[in-house]
């Protein structure tokens, strides 16, 4: 089993930046991928940022990264859009190919 928990969501300014966390803990050496994806009001959940890709939308202004002493994976989020106000998720499969979700935390993009 692995668990997920994020952090670091908040309001800000349209052309703001945030810093999302995401902390793994237990079966860590049996995760394959994390990453990070994102669910606004009506809309169904897309890939934000994953190993070796991203959304069109947010090329060139979100960066993935991760800090394996840690067992963290960050997304940088600069000159946010108000498009960018959804709820992120951080998510990690295993070896076995089973998927993990973090709880979300709410981003919110003001204009």
């Amino acid at each position: 089993q692995v668990q997920l928990v994020e952090s670091g969501g908040g309001l800000v300014q349209a052309g703001g930046s945030l810093r999302l966390s995401c902390a793994a803990s237990g079966s860590i050496l049996s995760i394959n991928a994390m990453g990070w994806y994102r669910q606004a009001p009506g809309k169904e959940r897309e890939l934000v940022a994953g190993i070796t890709s991203y959304a069109d939308s947010v090329k060139g202004r979100f960066t993935i990264s991760r800090d394996n002493a840690k067992n963290t994976v960050y997304l940088q989020m600069n000159s946010l859009k108000p498009e960018d106000t959804a709820v992120y998720y951080c998510h990690a499969y295993d070896h076995l190919g089973y998927e993990y979700w973090g709880q979300g935390t709410q981003v919110t993009v003001s204009s």
